[in-house]
Formats: structure tokens, sequence, C-alpha cells
């Protein structure tokens, strides 16, 4: 029985779509399509064993192999596509009758293309060839309505998510929150998203990576293929411009941004944050040493940032986190080591607005330049030359501040 095909473009806007990833769990955990939850034919060790016999001794060889793994884990496949009701000895026998038609080389062939019914299931594998249309053939024959076959398979997928990532428009305007580490830009793009859904981008929330050296404690990076995903499928589902989106360097962690999405950002609207010290330092307590296994993980990091700050540094913010004085370390490491960073590499920027990012009011107020923006009434030139942060907030945003000695010679929070 043949089962239709669909692309991601006509699948992607399909309500309650059910998505079925039938390639591997590593396959899987390396990058999947958005929504996609995972029903693998072969475990990574059954996959390597039919790989090694599709090379090393016939395609035969590995479809018999395969057939077997798969018979004798179609309880599990068919909980996980199903769910625990299904037809058990039905689907049995289905598949021997299925397994058969494979063996004698009528292997299901792809249908005509057309859009799947709302709450349908959506089946892939690699290429959207034998795994994914033997499934689909299977279970439509036992009866399983709105089945269909991602066209071209995840292959297919991926070309997909390159030419969107590259055919973004370079001249999107956006909006760029920009500021020293600690002053909560991520955490007000989130309270933007929540104002007005659909006008943040959040880079380091799809890289799963904070943008610096301590970036990824308690947190597991994406891949590379997993980032790009992430990014098309949200910049997919946007609202209209400007977006708002945290300013970055050309990479999140190790993910790169892609050149033109780069471009509109480097002439985007450029908007200054400032914070107490304080404020910031409670800021990365909260952000970096929250969940399990944090603090032995900054502490693994800090070695690399003592030798940053000099010899005289060897072992005294271990020694200091060691000893619980955590506002101390984190004091030392904006101050002579952040802000230094981040006045070098902004020093040539031109911002249209400083705001404190602890003012109540901060999300009303970028709410209402990008109503403004959005108007035409306030997308004037950027002319204005970079200006010191308010009075009001500390000298740990400016590089020439003066540091602290030693970590229990600074001004605890």
């Amino acid at each position: 029985m043949e089962v239709p095909s669909v692309s991601w473009p006509e699948a992607r806007a399909v309500p309650g779509l059910r998505v079925v990833d039938l390639r591997s769990p590593a396959e899987y955990r390396e990058d999947h399509l958005p929504g996609a939850f995972s029903v693998p034919l072969l475990e990574d060790a059954q996959r390597a064993i039919v790989g090694t016999l599709y090379r090393k001794e016939s395609p035969q060889a590995a479809m018999e192999a395969g057939l077997g793994m798969v018979e004798a884990s179609l309880e599990r496949l068919l909980e996980g596509l199903l769910g625990p009701e299904a037809p058990l000895e039905e689907a049995r026998r289905r598949f021997r009758g299925l397994a058969e038609r494979l063996r004698r080389g009528e292997a299901p062939a792809p249908a005509e293309a057309g859009p799947p019914p709302p709450g349908g299931l959506l089946l892939y594998c690699w290429r959207g060839g034998l795994r994914s249309r033997s499934v689909g053939a299977w279970l439509a024959a036992l009866g399983v309505p709105g089945v269909r076959v991602l066209e071209g398979g995840y292959k297919a997928f991926r070309a997909w998510v390159r030419a969107e990532l590259a055919a973004f428009d370079a001249a999107t305007p956006l909006i760029l929150l920009r500021g020293p580490t600690g002053v909560g830009k991520t955490r007000i793009l989130q309270h933007l998203e929540r104002a007005l859904p659909g006008s943040t981008l959040d880079l380091e929330g799809l890289a799963r990576h904070r943008s610096s050296i301590l970036g990824d404690i308690g947190l597991e990076p994406a891949g590379a293929r997993a980032f790009e995903t992430g990014l098309a499928d949200r910049l997919g589902r946007l609202g209209p411009p400007p977006w708002f989106v945290e300013g970055e360097s050309r990479k999140v962690g190790d993910r790169v941004i892609p050149e033109p999405l780069w471009r509109a950002m480097e002439a985007g609207v450029q908007i200054r944050l400032d914070a107490p010290l304080s404020w910031r330092v409670g800021l990365l307590r909260e952000e970096y040493l929250a969940s399990p296994g944090a603090r032995e993980q900054f502490l693994e990091r800090l070695p690399f940032l003592e030798k940053r700050l000099g010899p005289s540094w060897a072992g005294r913010l271990r020694e200091a986190l060691r000893a619980g004085r955590v506002d101390e370390v984190a004091e030392v490491l904006l101050l002579r080591y952040y802000d230094i960073r981040y006045a070098r590499s902004d020093r040539r920027r031109r911002f249209l607005l400083h705001l404190r990012a602890d003012d109540p009011e901060i999300v009303p107020r970028l709410l209402e330049l990008r109503s403004r923006l959005a108007a035409g009434a306030g997308n004037a030139p950027q002319t204005a030359a970079p200006t010191p942060p308010p009075a009001c907030v500390d000298s740990s945003a400016s590089p020439e501040a003066p540091a602290p000695t030693s970590p229990r010679s600074s001004t605890r929070a």
C-alpha cells in the first residue's frame, strides 16, 4: 500500500501534526525536525551492525538482519507510534506480509504528495526511503488514517534549513540589546516575548550557550545542525519586524551566526543596557550556579580565567569559590575580565539609547521604541556618538573602573 509524501514547507503549516523520527537515537540527538519525537527502528548498536553487514556482506544480508531486529521490537515501535492500545497481533501479521514483499524487492513506492490532515502522522528517515515508506505502508495496512512520509526525508529538510538561512534578508530591521555581562539581556528578551509573542530572537537560547568561557555551565550546548534547525524554525514563526535580538559576537559559543543575519544585526538599532554591580552579581549567581553540578563546572573553568587575570591570581578565585564567597568571585570576573573585554568590543558602536536594565519600566520602554520604529517614526540614522553609562549606574561598566586587589577586598553585593 502506497503512502502519500509531503514536503516540509507543506507539513509544517498543518495544525497538530505528529512528527516521528525513525532514525537511530544518535541521529536524533544530533538534530531532528522541530517537535519530532524519536521512535527508532534500530538502536545505535543495531544500526552499526546492519551498516557493517551492508558494507562487508550484501544489502540482502543487511535487510534480513534489520527485519529481524525490527520484528523483535514491534511492541515498542507500535506503542511509540500509536500508543499502548495498538493491535499488536494484527500488527505482527501485517509486518510479516510486508517483510516478505520487501525480501522479494517489492519496496513500497512513494505516492503523490498531498497535505496531511490536522493531527496526522508524519514519518521520516534519512532520505524518505525504505524505512519511512515501509513503516508508513505498515501503518496504512493497519487502517491508521492520516499517515504521511516526509518527501526527501531528513536530507531534504537540511536543504530547506540551509536555504532558509541563506535567504534571510539582511535588510530586516532589528533592535539589538547590548550591555556588559550580567545586565540580564536574556531575561529582558523573555519578558518582551511574553508581552509581545513573536517579537524576539534568542540566539543564546537556540545555541544553549551564554556566549562566554562560562557560557555552557549547567547547559548542554546545541550542535551546529541543531542550532541551524532551531534558528530556521524560529525565523519562520516570528511576527513582523523589527525583532529584539541580544547583541552577540559572530559566534554564540561554538555556533556561528549565518552571514545574512549577522549583517542585519550589525546594521540594526543598538540599545545599551546597564545595571548596578550588585544587580549583575546577583543575576550571575542565579544563572550560573543554580543547576546541580554547576559549582564544579565553574571551578574547572577558573584556572583559565585566573591565568587571563595575571600570575598573582593563580588559585585565588578557586579558593574563594570553595569558601562560598560567590559574590566576590563574580565581582572580580565582572570588573577585571568581562567589563574590559566588553568595552573594547563595543567601543566603535553608536547607541540610539542608554537604558537601565533594572528599570521596572524597561519592557514598556522597549516596546514603545519598537512601535515607533515599526511606524517609521524612530528609524533615523544612528548618528549619536557613544556616551558613557548614566551616572546612576556604578562604575562596573567602565574599563577604567577601580578593581579590587583580591576577592576579599571587593565590595559585597
